[in-house]
């Protein structure tokens, strides 16, 4: 709650962004304006982050190589084209905790997701079924049905979909626990959101892998709204494979590229059953054209097509503001910006707000969900014409995204103050 009243008033939240180390982020993104040239209120990079003023540039240069130079731009461009993804492996691996070899950017995430599935999930026996959350994210869900179904199984049998208590909105730990010790001998695959799109929630990766390597069973992570939004530490987790989307947090443009890890104690098996694409072939024989597939003992293995080269400047321009700001000090700011939102809106009272994100900073990052009880779509729509940009999940929750790269604590009080307003109406 307000710890004091001086906390709510605009005056408290520009003291804070005047002592924010952060702040000059800010003016490198290109921030939506308004018919009056006023910036949007704009909370919706859990589901597009803001365009970074180098992606034009980048995505220039290729443009002009491309213009200049054809096919030789992959020899002889500025950035040649045949090693391109490479100059992001490094920049991304330490966003997300991985050793280089383990991380590949390529595909979107729900591509790779079934690439991984394809070597991850593999049925015999009683071991079939996967373990995945009821509200998973769609692409998910449809994902790891069609994989089942492919395997000639049926969703039934196969299917196991966490569920929360009743009346509750998030997975207990030890509900999830207690699920792998249940079904854990007949788990092929435990495949969860590592931060549900829903309702914000984050789940302790380290721990579920180390309860499903207990059991004998894969684990692997969708982390779409977890990259660039917390420090994930994905080599010391555990998990088997985790992948993501790169257009969230990590604003690198609508329908971007994806990435994928895959943990080092599984990069060098060749006899690995995976869908193979000539980009994932040894590079010294690749152009040979004829040879039999030889995997790259990295990440990259699982490549299918050369890259898309435009696509990945808009990769390369977001990674350089990471490498610059630093991932844990991002976080550090996320956690009190939300923290900040969540105690303006908690003062609006319990009877009319209820947020379903836990509220412990160390289960979620910088999305809060938030229930209007007794509201309907109508609200949205009111605090939407008062230039808020954030988003609606039905039935009734307004997903809000501070984010610690654009977002200013002047932003979440101005927030706070339109859906205030709204709620009067």
């Amino acid at each position: 709650m307000i710890q004091n009243k001086q906390e709510n008033t605009a005056a408290y939240a520009k003291l804070m962004d005047e002592q924010d180390p952060l702040r000059k982020y800010r003016s490198q993104f290109h921030l939506p304006l308004q018919e009056d040239g006023e910036p949007y209120i704009y909370m919706c990079g859990n589901s597009l982050g803001l365009q970074p003023k180098g992606t034009a540039v980048a995505v220039r240069r290729e443009l002009r190589d491309w213009q200049n130079l054809g096919v030789e731009g992959h020899v002889h461009g500025k950035t040649p084209w045949l090693p391109f993804h490479e100059s992001l492996t490094e920049a991304m691996a330490n966003l997300v905790g991985a050793k280089p070899e383990e991380v590949v950017v390529m595909n979107t995430l729900t591509v790779n997701l079934h690439l991984m599935m394809a070597s991850f999930y593999r049925p015999r026996g009683k071991r079939r079924k996967v373990m995945i959350e009821a509200d998973a994210f769609p692409s998910d869900k449809y994902a790891v049905e069609s994989q089942i179904a492919l395997r000639g199984l049926n969703r039934e049998d196969c299917l196991i979909e966490l569920q929360p208590r009743k009346g509750e909105f998030c997975l207990r730990a030890e509900d999830i626990h207690s699920a792998i010790e249940k079904f854990g001998d007949e788990v092929a695959l435990i495949m969860l959101g590592n931060t549900n799109y829903y309702t914000g929630q984050y789940f302790d990766m380290k721990q579920i892998s180390e309860w499903g390597h207990a059991k004998g069973c894969f684990v692997g992570f969708d982390c779409a709204h977890g990259a660039g939004n917390l420090p994930l530490h994905l080599h010391d987790s555990g998990c088997d494979f985790a992948v993501w989307c790169n257009y969230k947090y990590l604003n690198s443009g609508p329908g971007g590229l994806g990435s994928a890890f895959i943990h080092e104690r599984h990069i060098g098996n060749k006899e690995m059953p995976r869908l193979s694409g000539w980009w994932g072939h040894n590079k010294k024989t690749r152009f040979n054209m004829r040879a039999d597939f030889d995997p790259i003992p990295t990440a990259e293995g699982w490549q299918l097509s050369n890259p898309p080269i435009l696509a990945m400047a808009a990769v390369w321009a977001s990674l350089q503001l990471f490498e610059k700001a630093g991932i844990e000090n991002l976080r550090q700011k996320a956690i009190s910006l939300t923290a900040y939102l969540e105690q303006l809106v908690s003062s609006l009272g319990e009877d009319v707000i209820e947020i379903i994100t836990p509220s412990d900073p160390g289960q979620r990052g910088s999305q809060l969900s938030i229930r209007v009880k007794n509201a309907d779509k109508a609200l949205f729509g009111r605090i939407s014409q008062r230039g808020v940009i954030s988003d609606w999940r039905e039935p009734d929750v307004i997903r809000v995204a501070p984010v610690p790269f654009y977002n200013s604590y002047e932003d979440v009080y101005r927030f706070y103050a339109v859906l205030k307003e709204a709620l009067s109406m």
